[in-house]
């Protein structure tokens, strides 16, 4: 459940980076490129922050 949010929250910050880049005309491959490094770079930190732990270490 914490994952789910996490990464609404972030996928909402990153429509809000796209948004804004649009109006300052940044080509359209930069935004798409930029995207999707920053949509994986927020998986990766949203399963890292929301991993459980080893009960076994």
């Amino acid at each position: 459940m914490w994952f789910i949010t996490y990464i609404t929250g972030f996928i909402m910050g990153l429509v809000r980076l796209i948004y804004g880049a649009v109006p300052v005309h940044v080509p359209v491959h930069w935004i798409v490129v930029g995207g999707m490094v920053l949509g994986g770079v927020g998986i990766l930190t949203g399963v890292k922050a929301t991993r459980q732990k080893d009960s076994a270490l």
